[in-house]
């Protein structure tokens, strides 16, 4: 009820004050587990990424931010699930994988961090999507979150898992990060 509420507040926010546009939202499948990856370039990304998708999208957050009285408790309640930085949290990705194979929507940022280098992803997103068999959806957030300048969020269209499902050499997760961040620079290219 509060991931409703605080999304239909976003929504009048980000459309007021962004003059945010959504394109492609057909290209989300409404049932089945779902992989949106996005470029990274504000903390405002996980709710631009979620507010004009039907479904509840989770995120992983750093584990600090948990620890954060009220705020802790609201973001679980919206969705987000802790990650120990500085390294593999095995319980963040174990939570990934069974929200995944439950049929859940997870917002993932393959850069990791909004200071990475532009269009370089990490192999996290790649796994824990092949491991959980979700569809993958790139996603470019385009704009500069200037009050009253176009803020536009793009869902491509479902990449191709198949040839990578089966493939079991080494740089699979490699190739599946560049598919991943290639489909995602085209669309932030296009604008």
């Amino acid at each position: 009820m509060i991931y409703v509420f605080v999304r239909w507040l976003l929504r009048v926010f980000y459309s007021v004050v962004f003059r945010f546009e959504a394109v492609g939202l057909e290209n989300i499948p409404a049932t089945g587990p779902v992989v949106l990856c996005s470029n990274h370039i504000s903390n405002f990304d996980p709710p631009t990424v979620g507010i004009k998708v039907k479904r509840k999208v989770h995120y992983m957050a750093k584990a600090e931010l948990f620890e954060i009285p009220v705020f802790g408790s609201l973001i679980r309640a919206l969705g987000a699930f802790p990650v120990k930085r500085g390294g593999v949290s095995k319980d963040a990705i174990r939570s990934a994988i069974a929200l995944l194979e439950n049929g859940g929507v997870m917002g993932i940022f393959p850069e990791g961090s909004r200071k990475a280098p532009s269009g370089m992803g990490k192999k996290g997103a790649a796994m824990i999507a092949m491991r959980s068999h979700a569809t993958v959806i790139p996603v470019a957030v385009i704009g500069t979150y200037k009050p009253f300048r176009k803020m536009i969020i793009r869902y491509g269209q479902p990449i191709d898992m198949a040839a990578f499902i089966q493939d079991s050499s080494s740089d699979v997760l490699e190739r599946v990060t560049e598919e991943i961040m290639a489909n995602i620079r085209e669309m932030v290219r296009q604008g």
